[in-house]
């Protein structure tokens, strides 16, 4: 955006006299335009908006703030990883406020550090943010139950149950990895193995027991036997050891991984081991991350809706902030996206190579 030159032609930043004066319009029509106020025709805001756009109008946010009690912005509290479904998420979040009018401020949690989210929480208030966003998909609560922490703004919580804050409004969002978990588990079902074996997530993290959750209660409901979990740490290494153990058990023609990272080496492992996949074992991820269509073969696996989840989350937070007396939005569940590629297939039959679809 170009810098107007303000009033009487000098290099001060222009204000909403200047833009009222350019639209041929009252300051108060300026104002009702960029409050979003109603009773401004079509034309003046137009004629508003064009005037900004020239002069390079910004308004002063914090006076806009001291009048109004909101600094328009909200924070965010993450786990401080490059994991890609915590990454991907707050890049998500930060996608969706670019087209609000909140500004975004970011603290970082780290595993292990169970003051970790009430001094987060405490460092958002001190800057004085309208709603707080809480993406921290570790329990730290321990073996005791911690004391609510009191928190004066609305509270979004994505992929986690509400932890112990109270809130004028706690809502939540993306809570459907057992629902995803149990589709990946039904696919391999549907194709016809005899059950399904579990890499799953270090289960610290809520994700990781959603998924597994949703694996358990798949087989349980088609009356499959459900072998014992083998429980990774996210990495592909992690992945790769599991598939040492899982190649050398003729039995297992079926394993879903709690993500794709896991999967790729638990892949390498069975292919190493002489256990095709998918023809002798087939594998199913989750999170659909870039790589997951380009190794070998292509992965089936569950795409997250990251973005989905961080547009309905914070339109509701939003909400929230600016209507306090007012009924929450309702939360709606997230999409189920199975990506089917070319890591699944029928189990072989009696002792041969499954016959390819």
């Amino acid at each position: 955006m170009k810098r107007g030159t303000g009033r009487s032609g000098s290099s001060a930043a222009p204000n909403s006299v200047d833009v009222a004066r350019l639209a041929g319009v009252s300051q108060k029509t300026v104002s009702r335009v960029f409050n979003e106020e109603p009773y401004v025709s079509a034309e003046a805001r137009k004629r508003v908006l064009d005037a900004a756009e020239q002069l390079g109008y910004r308004r002063n946010n914090a006076a806009r703030a001291l009048a109004s009690g909101r600094t328009r912005s909200i924070g965010v509290i993450t786990l401080g990883t490059a994991l890609y479904g915590p990454a991907t998420l707050l890049m998500g979040v930060e996608r969706v406020l670019r087209d609000t009018e909140y500004a975004l401020r970011v603290v970082n949690t780290m595993e292990g550090d169970p003051a970790g989210l009430a001094g987060a929480v405490d460092s958002l208030l001190d800057q004085g943010v309208d709603g707080i966003v809480v993406s921290e998909p570790i329990d730290e609560s321990g073996d005791g139950g911690a004391e609510p922490h009191r928190v004066d703004v609305p509270i979004l919580v994505i992929g986690a149950p509400p932890p112990p804050l109270t809130s004028p409004a706690v809502l939540t969002a993306g809570r459907g990895a057992d629902l995803m978990a149990r589709a990946a588990t039904e696919h391999l079902l549907e194709l016809g193995h005899v059950t399904v074996h579990h890499l799953a997530g270090p289960q610290r993290w809520f994700a990781a027991r959603d998924r597994l959750e949703g694996w358990r209660t798949t087989l349980t409901a088609h009356g499959r036997d459900v072998p014992p979990a083998v429980e990774g740490d996210w990495s592909a290494a992690s992945g790769y050891t599991a598939g040492r153990a899982f190649a050398r058990d003729p039995a297992v023609t079926a394993v879903f991984a709690a993500n794709d990272d896991m999967a790729i080496g638990l892949v390498r492992a069975l292919t190493e081991a002489g256990r095709r996949v998918p023809d002798d074992v087939s594998v199913v991820g989750f999170d659909d991350i870039p790589v997951a269509a380009y190794v070998t073969p292509p992965l089936t696996t569950v795409r997250q809706p990251f973005d989905a989840v961080a547009q309905e989350g914070l339109k509701r937070l939003v909400h929230a902030i600016e209507n306090p007396d007012a009924d929450p939005l309702p939360e709606s569940g997230p999409p189920v996206d199975l990506i089917l590629r070319d890591s699944t297939a029928p189990p072989p039959q009696n002792g041969g190579s499954a016959t390819r679809r």
